[in-house]
């Protein structure tokens, strides 16, 4: 991360990495200050505290995709509207989301998604 990315391409480079489940990769762009929030769950702190939440709920998934549908970006601010994608056993499960990130020298300060949770759950399998 030793060159000069934009805040967007920082939640680029941040979301494809998750979505193929490299932790490590991707959480070299979460700050060790960053409050993640999943809006209609809780609020965590630091990689740590976002690994603890994606890497289970990625557990099940066999294969992962982020379709950034629409994006604006203001200075450190991104918003997103992403179509969330998650291969199971059974098919896909498909979660309309948008996020909106912080991003200040090179690393997610801030990091929260909007989503119906009644969406998620009635297709999610159950842990």
């Amino acid at each position: 991360m030793t060159e000069a990315r934009s805040p967007l391409e920082i939640v680029q480079a941040f979301l494809a990495a998750m979505a193929v489940k490299d932790y490590d990769a991707g959480l070299r762009y979460i700050s060790e200050t960053c409050e993640y929030t999943n809006i209609p769950m809780s609020t965590v702190h630091g990689p740590a505290g976002v690994r603890a939440v994606l890497e289970p709920f990625f557990a099940p998934t066999l294969e992962n995709e982020f379709i950034i549908l629409r994006h604006a970006a203001d200075g450190p601010v991104v918003f997103a509207e992403r179509l969330d994608r998650h291969w199971l056993p059974d098919g896909w499960v498909e979660l309309p989301v948008t996020g909106v990130w912080e991003v200040r020298e090179g690393r997610i300060t801030v990091w929260r998604d909007y989503f119906d949770a009644a969406t998620i759950l009635k297709a999610w399998p159950a842990p």
